[in-house]
């Protein structure tokens, strides 16, 4: 780990910000993903001056070489975290240490330089502080805050990229699904797999989601709106959706969660919704779980509600399980009582609505 001084950013304000009235329109209406503020951090990396040249600077498309390794071998990595306003105007991060760590452990796994946690802290608190205008105050809507690494050398020789570039951009969001939080079906994929033993599951890089993405094509054509994906060793444990971790509620108001076996995301919102559940005093259990118990349990009744979590979405309940020979719950599913019960706590946190027992908010504008 790199355990120089902080860095100091040098801040360039843009001179083309969107007009108050354009930023208000997109605030209104955010959707996911498709605005983005005007100012983005650059920070840059060499095997000689380490991590240097840290900046904020106006938003816009990266000058990148055609031989540039994360081209030619994938070499970038990802995190994302939401900034949210309180009442009060005040703006808060969750849990952004965790997801600093994580990305320092995505690094390591895919031999990329690891940004110290508080060069991370201090990035996001640095774009926040020229764009805190565009944190939405109304409503479940948020800031999402999307870091990323590349591997930027200009060669073509298979080894670990000596130079790298860190990035942070953001955008306004609203709810991640087009209907809101509403029960959705999640398609098992059985001829697919996201990642196995040894491999990248437990990192957050995009060689795991473009992975998806066709069993994911397969999931709409089937009125589903997730994949659901199994390990790939057996074929026959439950592992994580293209984007979220899953959960069970047993009828005895236990949680259920696939075990985190190094081929699954380590989800802040997932160890989150732990947490919350054992402050409740429900039994939360890590194991393996297959498609068959999942299948039977939830046609017997052992099984009473399904939920998918992540940053995006935060807790999705889950109506239907769907698969070539499978068909568990049902499509008029109503969102489950704890899955909602859950969620709320989760997000009044978040929003400053409730108390922050375990200090997870971080105050940052």
């Amino acid at each position: 780990m790199n355990s120089s001084a902080a860095l100091a950013f040098e801040i360039t304000e843009s001179t083309q910000r969107q007009s108050e009235q354009d930023r208000q329109k997109i605030l209104d209406n955010p959707g996911f993903g498709l605005h983005f503020t005007d100012h983005m951090v650059v920070i840059d990396w060499s095997l000689t001056k380490g991590w240097h040249g840290a900046r904020v600077q106006p938003y816009g498309p990266l000058l990148v070489d055609p031989a540039s390794s994360v081209l030619h071998y994938a070499q970038e990595i990802f995190e994302g975290l939401k900034a949210y306003r309180h009442q009060d105007g005040s703006i808060w991060l969750f849990r952004p240490q965790d997801n600093a760590r994580r990305m320092q452990r995505s690094a390591a796994r895919l031999a990329l330089p690891e940004l110290p946690e508080e060069d991370f802290l201090q990035s996001i608190r640095e774009l926040i502080k020229v764009d805190h205008m565009w944190v939405p105050g109304s409503g479940e809507t948020s800031l999402y805050i999307r870091p990323f690494m590349i591997a930027n050398e200009r060669f073509l020789g298979v080894r670990a990229a000596q130079h790298a570039a860190y990035y942070v951009i953001a955008s306004p969001a609203g709810a991640y699904f087009p209907k809101g939080v509403a029960p959705v079906n999640i398609w098992v994929s059985q001829a697919h797999t996201r990642a196995g033993r040894g491999g990248t599951g437990a990192a957050k890089c995009g060689g795991n989601y473009s992975a998806s993405l066709l069993p994911q094509q397969e999931a709409s054509r089937n009125g589903c709106s997730q994949v659901l994906f199994l390990d790939a060793q057996e074929g026959k444990y439950l592992e994580e959706l293209g984007g979220m971790n899953l959960f069970l509620v047993r009828k005895d108001g236990s949680l259920l969660t696939p075990s985190l076996t190094g081929s699954i995301l380590e989800g802040v919102t997932r160890d989150s919704i732990i947490t919350l559940a054992k402050d409740r005093g429900r039994a939360v259990e890590e194991r393996k779980i297959t498609l068959e118990e999942t299948v039977n349990g939830l046609a017997t009744g052992e099984i009473v509600e399904a939920f998918a979590c992540g940053t995006a979405a935060v807790i999705t309940p889950i109506a239907m399980i769907k698969g070539d020979g499978v068909s568990a719950g049902r499509e008029d599913a109503p969102a489950g009582e704890l899955t909602m019960s859950i969620r709320k706590e989760l997000t009044d946190i978040q929003y400053g609505r409730l108390p922050d027992p375990h200090q997870w908010m971080v105050k940052v504008h």
